[in-house]
């Protein structure tokens, strides 16, 4: 395996002295320590798996955050899949720029990648593409874009590669002769081929598996004016702003001519796939409706069409309002069409979903519905054969591979970890690429030959091992699968993450974790959610639970908080922790919660409800429904949520179960975390609880946090939140006499005055 450059390791060691002098908790005996805030902050991530066309390389990139900087980089690796990790290199050595997408050729040895490594200082982003082979060399630049390259793609036949660029809403389709490439042709002799002239430029594209055409989506026309005013700084943002309508085109290479396939002006193509033979196009369209259309919820009121390029007819497949269609899947052989829906396709409703399908030809007669799992069910990929469907969903606090039979409908579950995967199929190579995590392991890319294979843990070829430190350097908690019995008699589970260096029958500090959604579940993945094992470091018992309105527990469990939101959920999340207390696993004058989104709507219910725990920490979490339904991007699920009427129809149903309506039971320290453009669950919503609980006299401070995301958009802000957080239930919890303080993440960003330097192998 290689080693990092000079320059990381520096950058390695100063992290992990500066993590070292963070750590209060002794290290174990085996010299290893506990996780901190700043770890976090450092963990490297592997991705864009491309397998090459003989099935025996996989390209990757490494992305290397530098907190110091709040930059990050990546480079490009290659591995072997039969002897993986150990056959490891690393292929680019960029300090400063960034190198993505790595593409083998057709004809594999050499690959394309994007990459800025060239770009002038005033377009440092700009990217352009790059050959470089597999078995090393100087990479060369084989595009001279003017407003660089955003996204490319070699013809299955090998002769083009085809490639985007342009100005935003004027971009346009390039090709350059693969053939020239593969011999060396210099970039000043390489003259690109302009393919589209299209007045709207050129959005979403594909190729056909014939290479004979390009489709693209496209909108109808540009503003000029709107584009204009903004240009002049007149920068209002319109709510629901009307749009030109996106269509569907097709682009024939060698007429060099485009035909619009979709005329139907009431509706927008918003994503579009394509059959293995090329006949058959499936897209999903929304009504042309300004008020559904470029909304969150667009997905709900979209139907699925099935185009026949033969004759540029088009079948409507679907037609409902408020519930959502995946996208269109084929069958390898192109005789079956599928799709994902609710199990109930009548109205809005949170049901688990099934796969319908039917034959393509079978035009205007019924889908079929298939699926008995009490779970979600998807199409990942096809059998070769076409008789089984394979997906990814949630079994409980795991994720586990799925097969469903297409003639009987029988799910079947194939795998059984204790840990969260999802497996996909590459059609080529005809290989298995496993992305996998569980709680000591990072996540990590490995991949098999055969889908037996994928069934046997220890048959598995280890692709990526992007962060080795953690297993050499960290001493983590115990994590399990917690399972209890709530107020009404059923069984509830969630993920229990015990301190490290856990002494049986000593009584520990609890934090109880909340995870947002509420349709989401927390599961057996590294480092749990809210960085746990930093508190697992610190001597806390962590409980993350899998409370009622979570998904990977059934239907009945999913749905079990429509119409009395916080009650059955509060109960479960309050007899889990009695739970543990009556273990003798947790001290119960010595607890505290957290929560973002749901989670923290859950807290901000909490705090209103008990005052049982020491502290809270809530996380942009509701205080007041009915003013959050029209400040949010979000209106329909949360409507079905609170009874299925609107909040002008029933303002008691939305008031009854909004937290500031009981504002003055709170007594709980309670710190608030936002950010203050949140589209989701709007910084208002914190501001109101926060002048609630100043009001009544309950300790509080409030974090309003830069951006326009549902979640912190940068690293600093993340781990400045964590820092805090923490140290409000320090304070609070724990009576350490000592508040937040800037300096515990100034001091981050400080080198140390003896700096232990750390040798980071490579992956």
């Amino acid at each position: 395996m290689t080693r990092s450059p000079v320059s990381r390791e520096a950058t390695w060691g100063t992290l992990m002295c500066v993590a070292a002098l963070a750590s209060a908790t002794t290290a174990s005996a085996q010299g290893k320590r506990p996780m901190s805030w700043v770890d976090a902050q450092y963990m490297r991530n592997a991705g864009g798996a491309e397998v090459s066309p003989d099935g025996k390389q996989v390209l990757y990139t490494l992305t290397t955050p530098d907190w110091k900087e709040a930059t990050s980089q990546s480079d490009i690796f290659v591995v072997d899949v039969d002897r993986g990790l150990a056959s490891t290199k690393q292929l680019t050595f960029t300090t400063a720029k960034n190198e993505a997408q790595p593409r083998w050729a057709p004809t594999g040895g050499w690959f394309v990648f994007l990459s800025n490594r060239e770009a002038p200082a005033a377009q440092g982003g700009q990217q352009q593409l790059f050959l470089m082979r597999a078995d090393g060399g100087e990479a060369r630049r084989i595009t001279a874009a003017t407003a660089g390259v955003s996204t490319f793609e070699f013809t299955r036949d090998g002769q083009w590669l085809i490639y985007r660029s342009g100005r935003s809403n004027e971009e346009q389709l390039y090709a350059l002769p693969v053939a020239s490439l593969a011999k060396g042709t210099p970039l000043d002799s390489l003259t690109p081929t302009q393919l589209t002239k299209h007045a709207t430029g050129v959005g979403t594209w594909r190729l056909s598996p014939d290479s004979r055409r390009i489709y693209f989506t496209t909108a109808d026309s540009v503003d000029a004016d709107e584009k204009a005013r903004r240009d002049k700084k007149f920068t209002v943002d319109v709510r629901n702003a009307e749009v030109p309508v996106a269509a569907l085109w097709a682009f024939d290479i060698a007429s060099r001519s485009e035909t619009r396939l979709t005329k139907d002006a009431t509706q927008a193509v918003s994503g579009f796939t394509i059959s293995p033979d090329g006949r058959w196009i499936g897209f999903n369209a929304t009504p042309n409706d300004r008020y559904k259309r470029n909304v969150t919820e667009e997905g709900i009121y979209a139907d699925v069409y099935l185009l026949d390029t033969q004759d540029n007819s088009v079948e409507r497949l679907t037609k409902n309002e408020e519930t959502s269609e995946s996208a269109l899947s084929f069958s390898p052989d192109s005789k079956t069409i599928a799709f994902s829906a609710s199990d109930d396709m009548t109205r809005f409703n949170m049901k688990n979903r099934r796969v319908y399908l039917r034959d393509v030809s079978a035009k205007g007669q019924a889908f079929r519905k298939i699926g008995d799992y009490d779970g979600d069910h998807s199409v990942n990929f096809w059998s070769p054969d076409g008789r089984t469907i394979y997906f990814s969903t949630g079994a409980k606090a795991t994720t586990q591979l799925f097969s469903l039979d297409v003639a009987s409908g029988k799910t079947t579950q194939l795998t059984n970890v204790d840990g969260v995967l999802s497996v996909s199929f590459e059609e080529d190579s005809k290989r298995y690429l496993i992305n996998y995590q569980d709680p000591t392991t990072p996540p990590a890319v490995f991949t098999v030959s055969s889908l037996d294979a994928v069934k046997n843990r220890s048959s598995w070829v280890q692709l990526t091992d992007a962060n080795p430190w953690v297993r050499e350097q960290l001493s983590l908690g115990e994590t399990s699968e917690y399972t209890w019995t709530s107020k009404d008699g059923k069984k509830v589970g969630g993920v229990l993450i015990k301190p490290v260096g856990y002494q049986p029958g000593k009584k520990y500090p609890l934090l109880v974790a909340i995870h947002g959604g509420p349709a989401a579940a927390d599961l057996l993945s590294f480092n749990g959610g809210y960085g746990a094992q930093t508190y697992a470091g610190k001597g806390w018992v962590v409980l993350m639970p899998n409370y009622r309105g979570s998904t990977n527990y059934g239907e009945a469990h999913k749905v079990g908080i429509v119409g009395n939101y916080f009650p059955p959920g509060y109960n479960d999340i309050m007899t889990g922790v009695d739970a543990l207390i009556g273990q003798g696993l947790v001290d119960s004058t010595k607890m505290g919660v957290l929560g973002w989104s749901a989670g923290g709507h859950w807290s901000n219910w909490i705090v209103t409800h008990t005052n049982r725990f020491k502290a809270i920490s809530s996380g942009a979490g509701t205080s007041n429904w009915i003013s959050m339904y029209a400040q949010s991007d979000m209106q329909r699920n949360r409507q079905h949520y609170l009874g299925d009427k609107l909040p002008y129809d029933d303002f008691e149903a939305y008031w009854r179960q909004s937290p500031i309506r009981y504002i003055r039971a709170a007594k709980t320290p309670t710190m608030i975390h936002v950010v203050e453009g949140d589209p989701r669950v709007p910084s208002p919503q914190s501001v109101e609880l926060h002048m609630g609980l100043k009001r009544v006299g309950v300790p509080t401070e409030l974090f309003m946090y830069p951006g326009s995301s549902h979640g912190i958009p940068d690293a600093r802000n993340r781990l400045l939140k964590s820092t805090a957080e923490m140290a409000w239930m320090d304070y609070y919890v724990l009576g350490s006499g000592k508040k937040f303080s800037w300096r515990d993440v100034l001091q981050t960003l400080e080198d140390p005055k003896a700096e232990k330097k750390v040798e980071i192998k490579g992956p």
